[in-house]
């Protein structure tokens, strides 16, 4: 019986192709991956060469921490310069200073009156006697009583408007200084005003500040990763003409800023809690005359957080600035 040969092709006939390209296809998760993997690797090299030189980089970093450390000590300041107020009767006062020769029982009847007026929501009298005590405990001119036959302090009624409108209060303070039991009435707002706008004096001079030191910030960093540059000069250019984009190229450099504004940033949160931690004790003997258990405040968790990633975004503006105009500049010929 005759054997039937077979030809290659019918052999090969009815089997499947192969399936090696599809397997070994580069899917989204693999170039995700991949791509997580090599920003790690540069950021840990960027760490490395940083640290490699120490002392250029502890030198670049304390210019950075001194400009972002300044600041956060004045936001710092205002803050407990706000919480210091807030406890502080800041209300608008009218003083009304009552003739001398009205009886007590007038200085009181009076007193009663006012307290029947709905422009008014608070009503304290003074009496002679007790001003005159005050005056003896609190100054050291009660020697100056001795020349006097009669307690010559007046009768003292502070009043609390119910309106802080200065136009209001003015009106208020003519109307009362016009009755005739009132010597002189006096208006205590002008501190208030003046505490007002020292804070906003101070918040905008902070805001000025801290403009004027981000933008060193990014100078000194973009100064610094322009260094780099030039020293891996000849690395950058071998690496683009083996293909090399420059989002690769540019991403050590970027990983150097970003190291740089984030040890920057924690250095000058270091200075600003030391420099708090130096003035406490004064501040809080200075805020016990006025108030009690008043304690100053240091960089909390929000202020930390946004100190840090300013420090971050300002560290990585500054090498993307620096590496966005050099590299434009090296081209392999």
């Amino acid at each position: 019986m005759a054997t039937e040969r077979k030809s290659p092709q019918s052999q090969t006939k009815g089997r499947m192709p192969p399936r090696g390209a599809v397997q070994h296809r580069v899917g989204v998760a693999d170039r995700l991956r991949g791509w997580l993997r090599h920003h790690y690797e540069v950021a840990a090299q960027a760490l490395v060469r940083l640290w490699s030189t120490p002392l250029a980089s502890l030198m670049t970093l304390a210019v950075l921490a001194i400009a972002l450390a300044l600041p956060g000590f004045i936001f710092t300041a205002l803050k407990n310069v706000e919480q210091l107020t807030a406890g502080l009767d800041t209300d608008p006062h009218i003083s009304l200073y009552l003739d001398v020769s009205l009886s007590d029982e007038r200085v009181d009847s009076f007193s009663r009156e006012l307290l029947l007026r709905d422009d008014l929501i608070s009503v304290e009298l003074i009496s002679r006697d007790k001003g005159l005590a005050d005056f003896k405990a609190y100054t050291r001119f009660d020697d100056l009583l001795d020349f006097f036959d009669s307690n010559p302090l007046p009768a003292v009624i502070t009043l609390i408007p119910g309106t802080e409108e200065p136009d209001q209060l003015q009106q208020l303070q003519q109307e009362l200084a016009a009755l005739p039991e009132v010597e002189e009435a006096r208006l205590d707002l002008e501190w208030v005003r003046r505490l007002g706008a020292f804070m906003a004096l101070a918040e905008r001079g902070a805001w000025v500040l801290g403009g004027l030191l981000s933008l060193t910030v990014l100078l000194v960093v973009g100064n610094t990763v322009r260094m780099t540059i030039e020293s891996r000069r000849d690395e950058i250019l071998v690496s683009k003409m083996v293909g090399a984009t420059d989002a690769w190229v540019r991403r050590p450099f970027l990983y150097s800023g970003i190291w740089f504004g984030a040890f920057g940033a924690l250095l000058a949160w270091l200075l600003a809690q030391l420099a708090l931690a130096l003035i406490s004790e004064p501040v809080q003997a200075l805020a016990a005359l006025y108030l009690n258990g008043y304690v100053v405040q240091g960089l909390g968790p929000t202020e930390s957080l946004t100190l840090l990633l300013i420090g971050i975004l300002l560290g990585l503006g500054g090498a993307w600035i620096a590496v966005g105009r050099h590299l434009r500049d090296m081209e392999p010929g």
